[in-house]
């Protein structure tokens, strides 16, 4: 791209567009220099994103981005790692199964390790992904990203510090998961200072007293929308988003009105009626299928339908076993997936096969 031939205005959009602050009061030769200090892809050719749609990459998702048109994605729809005991942007699956239990508390399951840099450092990470998806996104779009609860505050401000308007915290709610709080047992038994005596009396004082770590029951999801051009409707005009879709292929329950809970699973009469989105119809996950959290292909697809029209393009950038692609194709709309693992782009691929499969 010559900046050269481009006016100082356009300069400045260009600048916002990649979140680089303070270009208001530039001249045009520094607005250029930072361009190309911030962000030396943007001196390269952009890929023709028409050669990513409906493709799984295995590639690390941030330089990936780098090569995608600004304002070329309609949807973000996101389950990233959480830098929760080992899941962080370089994690190794092989690696975390072949470890079994957490590295700080022996015989706790993956996932269960408690560390304070986890915060920060996910919202470092976050923070640069969020910062490309920003730019790729068209105005209006909708960036929708999974968390764990404990973590959700870090990558809230990582996403609303790359530029995004933060809208609403989406739960997913569920009654199939795993207590994760502990007795202290366990570590009474491995203190050499005390004695027999002294850990049984412990024992009976802590009886009933475990960790502080209540038994998951919500998944939080930041919605998240990259600020409009002009009104909505212009938006909309121009981009094909930034409005929501409330139409019936979008209702939850007994043809309610799209709500921030949302559940996939059958709680109680008047959950179901308000908040459940339809289930499935067959087993989604396989048995082949040995990602470390699945989610159910449905509850993306209602996610998707309310903030994309059909032909819309999807990015996940940690696609996982593919299940937002196995939504887009249900949803009529397009994929483009990346992931690190080999192992779940095999996996990605065959759910893909499997499941154009048996449209056919």
């Amino acid at each position: 791209m010559n900046y050269n031939l481009k006016k100082k205005d356009e300069l400045i959009k260009l600048c916002k567009e990649n979140n680089i602050k303070s270009c208001s009061n530039k001249n045009k030769k520094e607005l250029i220099e930072m361009l190309k200090n911030e962000n030396k892809i943007i001196t390269n050719e952009y890929l023709n994103i028409n050669d990513l749609i409906n493709k799984i990459i295995n590639t690390e998702c941030i330089e990936m981005m780098k090569k995608i048109p600004s304002n070329s994605i309609d949807m973000i729809c996101t389950d990233p790692p959480y830098f929760l005991d080992g899941l962080g942007d370089n994690w190794n699956k092989t690696t975390i199964d072949n470890r079994g239990s957490s590295s700080l508390v022996g015989n706790l399951p993956k996932g269960m390790k408690f560390d304070r840099n986890q915060s920060k450092k996910f919202y470092e990470f976050y923070s640069k992904v969020s910062k490309e998806i920003y730019r790729i996104i068209k105005p209006g779009g909708t960036f929708i990203s999974f968390c764990s609860p404990r973590l959700y505050h870090s990558m809230t401000m990582g996403i609303e510090d790359a530029g995004f308007e933060i809208r609403d915290m989406l739960g997913w709610i569920y009654t199939q998961s795993q207590v994760k709080a502990f007795s202290q047992n366990h570590i009474i038994d491995k203190d050499k200072l005390l004695t027999e005596c002294e850990k049984t009396k412990l024992k009976e004082l802590c009886n009933n007293w475990k960790t502080p770590q209540l038994k998951p029951a919500i998944e939080p999801m930041c919605l998240a929308v990259k600020p409009i051009e002009n009104r909505y409707i212009d938006n909309f005009q121009k981009y094909g988003v930034g409005l929501m879709n409330t139409s019936e292929e979008t209702k939850t329950g007994d043809g309610y009105f799209p709500s921030n809970i949302v559940t996939t699973e059958e709680i109680e009469e008047t959950i179901d009626k308000i908040f459940l989105v339809s289930k499935p119809t067959k087993v989604e996950k396989k048995e082949y299928n040995t990602h470390l959290s699945v989610k159910p292909v449905n509850l993306i697809s209602h996610l998707i339908k309310l903030f994309t029209k059909e032909d819309a393009i999807i990015l996940d950038p940690f696609i996982g076993s593919g299940t937002t692609a196995i939504a887009c194709i249900q949803s009529k709309r397009n994929y483009i997936g990346f992931d690190i693992n080999k192992e779940y782009i095999d996996i990605c691929e065959k759910r893909i096969n499997d499941i154009i499969d048996s449209q056919t």
